[in-house]
């Protein structure tokens, strides 16, 4: 649909500039969830309240009044449950309880009255496809055998070959290696093995059982009944497998370690033909992944929440591909949203991000969803690094020492640059823990140190996910920047890091934590999360190999992404702006590589 340029637009840019709204503003008033801003919280790095080295509950409650000056507007807590913590808390124990180096129940319902006292909803991961194998369940299941009632709660099937000696198939774990662990018998048994698209300590459940989707229904309701406003379902594309588990496609290797497979994996994922390895950006296709039955689940889950008050939600994490299959998550009486890894997977370029920007939200539209935004979380290494890094660098899988890493002032200019991008999107978006910081990767981690399964399942080759779960720094004069009184926490902060602190950054214009504030705080007057989205057309002086440009409502979104400054007409009424901008003789704007801006046209 063509749109009549405002009188700004015209004026700055030519009488040629044209619009073309491609998602319309929200008519009135939306549930909180499409426009919302969340921040995801690791709990294990946020703050330590009891001074073990490890963050606990406590130490989120009392950093809430943090969170609420920020502006975001609810919080997304990672797994705090029982757990043998060796996948980071997501190898789930109970799933009812917390994990007594975390707290107790009672500290989580502090924090549930504390968020929402401040005006805060509160989300919280469900691990639906796995259970640790320690959890009751499994352990009955070696007690009572291959072929018991117990052990089809999980997907045990007997080997190949003459002795069962062979997996059932030939599926690879995410973390490396076979996705195929003996099970635990007699030795005169006949040979079973159990599926672990994860780790080993992570037995997959078998979603085909209904006792265990009553069980995952309970749990729910025992959380929803304590007051949490959401569930974000981890690999919510992995619970159903196809019937007779087939293998896939033969010509499938393994990436890691790899370079000439990672490759041909990132240009095959790229094209939408196959799931990207540790290496890049991964999108999972094959018989493990988005099976058609999956939906069945979401679809009783939905009714589940919503007999509570207060518009509770369900955010999927499904790292399928193209988005067209992303929105089949996210209909009407599925999910409410879905992690848009289209986005996150862009590279730092125009054409890319275009693309991604304008395939999600066509494909959502479609079936009246928002996008849900994000560009870092816990298992990708953090933006502010990631956008810097060589073409040619593995990102997904951590990042040692000996790699080249970015120059550290550019780095950040160019994640502040997208970070504004991002907020300026109409739809959810999700912001990592530390990104108001600047806090980049950290990649000098001690090996010792590195607790990530991906470590030891690649034969110590990739790194994992550990240098993007460095704990946060919140005061710059004390014992590990504020974090914990401990002598050493569960993982060291840099030295570097002491500039990067909270308190040395609140109140500070032009720091990285205000600017994130002020950014906040103008998506939300100028109601940008529930606004509209228009492309531009016939802009003179903005090259579009280079710059992206769009409007939202009445807000005229300029990113620079080339290697020039570019020359914004005078006139123009700046908003906001990732970085300084510079005037130039005859009061024109200049808009350094790497920054975005906002523009009013109202």
């Amino acid at each position: 649909m063509s749109l009549s340029p405002s009188g700004p637009l015209t004026d700055a840019f030519g009488p040629n500039a044209t619009m073309e709204l491609v998602h319309p503003a929200a008519p009135g008033p939306m549930p909180w969830w499409r426009s919302a801003v969340v921040y995801e919280i690791y709990p294990r790095s946020f703050a330590d309240a009891d001074g073990d080295g490890v963050g606990d509950l406590t130490g989120v409650r009392a950093h809430l009044d943090h969170l609420a000056h920020l502006g975001v507007d609810a919080i997304w807590l990672n797994p705090f449950y029982v757990s043998g913590w060796v996948d980071g808390g997501f190898d789930v124990i109970d799933h009812r309880a917390v994990d007594p180096r975390l707290g107790t129940i009672a500290d989580f319902d502090a924090v549930i009255y504390k968020a929402h006292d401040v005006g805060l909803k509160v989300i919280i991961d469900l691990v639906p496809n796995h259970t640790s194998d320690r959890h009751p369940w499994f352990q009955a299941a070696i007690a009572a055998g291959p072929d018991s009632p117990q052990a089809g709660l999980y997907v045990v099937r007997p080997g190949r070959g003459a002795h069962g000696e062979l997996p059932p198939n030939q599926w690879k774990s995410k973390f490396g290696g076979s996705a195929w662990t003996r099970f635990p018998g007699n030795a005169t048994d006949p040979v079973h093995w159990y599926l672990h698209l994860f780790d080993v300590h992570q037995p997959d459940l078998n979603w085909q059982n209904p006792l265990v989707r009553a069980e995952y229904i309970s749990i729910m309701r025992f959380w929803l009944e304590r007051g949490v406003d959401g569930f974000r379902v981890d690999n919510a594309h992995a619970l159903i497998k196809a019937d007779g588990l087939p293998n896939e496609a033969p010509d499938w290797v393994s990436p890691v370690g790899n370079p000439a497979a990672a490759e041909a994996a990132e240009h095959a994922m790229r094209r939408g033909e196959r799931d990207a390895p540790l290496s890049a950006p991964r999108r999972d296709v094959g018989p493990q992944w988005d099976q058609e039955l999956v939906h069945e689940v979401y679809r009783e889950w939905r009714t589940v929440i919503e007999e509570y008050p207060g518009e509770r939600i369900l955010v999927g994490e499904a790292w399928v591909s193209p988005p067209e299959r992303l929105a089949r998550y996210v209909r009407s009486d599925e999910m409410n949203q879905a992690f848009n890894f289209e986005f996150l997977a862009a590279g730092w370029n125009a054409p890319d991000l275009r693309t991604a920007i304008a395939g999600t939200v066509e494909a959502l539209d479609a079936v009246d969803a928002p996008a849900t935004w994000v560009l870092s979380n816990h298992d990708v290494i953090r933006h502010l690094t990631r956008l810097s890094l060589p073409p040619d660098q593995a990102w997904a899988g951590g990042l040692d020492p000996n790699q080249r890493m970015p120059e550290p002032a550019a780095a950040l200019r160019r994640a502040r640059a997208a970070t504004l991008l991002m907020l300026a999107l109409p739809g959810a978006a999700y912001v990592y823990q530390g990104e108001e910081l600047g806090l980049p990767e950290d990649a000098s981690l001690p090996e010792n140190a590195l607790e990530d399964p991906t470590w030891r399942r690649s034969g110590f080759t990739v790194r994992g996910r550990d240098g993007a779960r460095v704990p946060l720094p919140w005061v710059a004069d004390a014992p590990n920047f504020g974090f914990s009184t401990a002598r050493v926490p569960w993982l060291p902060l840099p030295p570097g890091w002491r500039d990067l602190a909270a308190d040395r950054q609140r109140s500070v214009p032009g720091s990285t934590y205000e600017t994130y504030r002020a950014a906040l705080w103008l998506r939300r007057r100028l109601e940008l999360g529930t606004g509209s989205l228009a492309r531009l057309h016939g802009l003179s002086g903005l090259p579009s190999e280079s710059v992206l440009a769009f409007v939202n409502r009445t807000t005229l979104v300029v990113a620079n992404l080339g290697t020039d400054p570019l020359r914004l007409p005078s006139g123009l009424m700046v908003l906001h702006a990732s970085s300084d901008l510079p005037l130039a003789d005859d009061d024109a704007v200049l808009v350094p590589p790497d920054t975005t801006v906002w523009i009013d046209l109202a």
